[in-house]
Order: structure tokens, then C-alpha cells, then sequence
């Protein structure tokens, strides 16, 4: 089976994306997981700790990334003794041009151990997010709802609750995912998962926040939708995170209507990635 990645890079250490970096959006738009990963592959790699974990990632996705040369600028916002906040601009490159695509931050938070006393968590046999039983080398994605698992979207194309179950790819070659880059990636999702509908999907997110209570386990992420609210062309959705043990984190996108070009999957081929090849 062939090795897929987000981005290549070439001498001078840029990240040059690749067909599987490319959106459905438009024929050079870069899909949204392939610019979150980039940046939390970057700001991980040059400012990981040992004892310290990523707990939140927000990214604002505020300009289309383009099939171009792209680079990561990470600074230190603020290195306490428990919390460390980090920013990162995405950066695109055209005839010797900055182009601003995204940024955002990174927090850090120090572990240590729970406080005392019994909390509220939503009880196991509440939980409705069950994965699917399938084979390790198996890399598609697949889609939930209230019939069950497949991985044809054309299946869950409809006003039902949204579910997913993922291998994310690598950055790059030269970089195996990272438990913290798995559940960015897969969150990303949070837009596809909040914002399907009978038609596609027609709102298109301007923004990710992920939120990590722990990191995942395995090299699966599942996501499955909570809330989808909607109103004058904007809208907001919120997502659970999951690996084989159970919820480990939330995500939230906010949306705008991008209904001029809205993808209907039923009508659309599916990324080679999803072949069964």
C-alpha cells in the first residue's frame, strides 16, 4: 500500500504540499487537517518538555492555504511554572512573498497529579461512540451514524448525528505522528462532523480549538458530533474525541455558509486514501 503524507520538504526545510494536502474546497486549497498539522507537528518538535503536556491548540484558519512552499514561525508567548503559551504563524511563500494563512496558539500545561474528591462524568453506558472492529493496516477513515460503520460518505449523507473513526497521516516523512499531532488532526473533523448534512456540507470553519484532558492512545482518534447550532450562516459545532479507551478531549470550529461551493460527497470522488487498494 502507498505511504501517503501531508507535505514533503525540500533543502531549506520548507514543507511542500502534497495531493493528499489538497481540499475539496477549490483545485488548490489546502485541506484544513494538513494545515493544522504542520503547525502543531512544528510548535511540538521545538518546544515539547518532558513533564509538560499540549492541552489546548487554537488555530485561526482566517486565509485559503495554497498549494505553495510553507513554513512555521513559532515564538514563546509567556514560559511559567505551570504554564507555557506558545504562538505560531503558518506562512506561505510566493515570488519571495509572506503570505499570512493562519495562526494561533499552543498551551502547555505541567502534569502533576488530580485533587481529591468524586467529580461528575458522563456515565460509561451513556457513551455512544463505539469503534469499529477493523484491520490495523486498514488506512481509510470511516464514517458512523445510526446504522452503523462504512467507510463510503455517500452512506451518512444525511441530517443524522456524525461520526468518525481515523488513522490520521504524517506530517512528513521524516516525522511519525505524535499522539498530541493525531488528535489535532483528527479534530479537524469537528467541522465535517458538526456541519454534514442531507446537501454536503455548505459551512466552511474559520477556526480549531482543541482541548486535551490526555493525550490518545493507539493510532486511531475517533470523533463524534455533540452540538451543531446554526443561524443566519454562521454556525458553531462541538465534538468528543476518542481513542479504544474512551473520550480524552473536545473540539470546537466556528463556520461560515460557503454554499457556492458546497460539496455533495455523493457526487464528488473519493481521495485515494480512501481506496481500498
Amino acid at each position: 500500500m502507498a505511504e501517503y503524507t501531508f507535505f514533503t520538504q525540500d533543502d531549506r526545510s520548507r514543507y511542500l504540499p502534497t495531493p493528499m494536502a489538497l481540499s475539496l474546497w477549490g483545485p488548490d486549497a489546502l485541506n484544513g487537517p494538513a494545515v493544522c498539522s504542520v503547525a502543531a507537528h512544528t510548535v511540538e518538535s521545538e518546544h515539547r518538555r518532558d513533564g509538560w503536556r499540549p492541552a489546548r491548540f487554537t488555530i485561526e484558519l482566517f486565509k485559503s492555504a495554497r498549494r505553495l512552499p510553507t513554513v512555521v514561525h513559532t515564538h514563546v508567548e509567556r514560559a511559567g511554572g505551570r504554564i507555557m503559551v506558545v504562538g505560531f504563524e503558518v506562512v506561505q511563500q510566493e515570488n519571495d512573498e509572506d503570505i499570512l494563512v493562519a495562526k494561533g496558539v499552543t498551551v502547555f500545561l505541567r502534569e502533576s497529579t488530580d485533587p481529591p474528591g468524586a467529580r461528575w462524568q458522563r456515565p460509561a453506558d451513556e457513551l455512544t461512540f463505539m469503534p469499529p472492529a477493523i484491520a490495523d493496516d486498514d488506512p481509510r477513515p470511516w464514517f458512523g451514524g445510526d446504522a452503523g460503520w462504512s467507510h463510503e460518505m455517500t452512506d451518512y449523507q444525511n441530517a443524522g448525528r456524525h461520526r468518525m473513526w481515523s488513522k490520521p497521516i504524517p506530517v512528513c516523512p521524516a516525522a511519525p505522528l505524535t499522539p498530541f499531532q493525531r488528535a489535532v488532526i483528527t479534530a479537524e473533523s469537528a467541522s465535517l462532523m458538526t456541519n454534514w448534512g442531507e446537501g454536503g456540507i455548505g459551512f466552511i470553519n474559520g477556526d480549531l480549538t482543541v482541548a486535551l484532558a490526555r493525550l490518545p492512545q493507539g493510532d486511531r482518534v475517533g470523533v463524534e458530533a455533540d452540538t451543531h447550532l446554526s443561524s443566519d450562516g454562521i454556525s458553531v459545532g462541538t465534538v468528543s474525541l476518542y481513542d479504544q479507551t474512551g473520550p480524552f478531549g473536545t473540539a470546537t470550529v466556528t463556520a461560515l455558509a460557503n454554499t457556492h461551493a458546497m460539496i455533495d460527497f455523493a457526487n464528488r470522488p473519493r481521495p485515494p486514501i480512501w481506496s481500498a487498494e
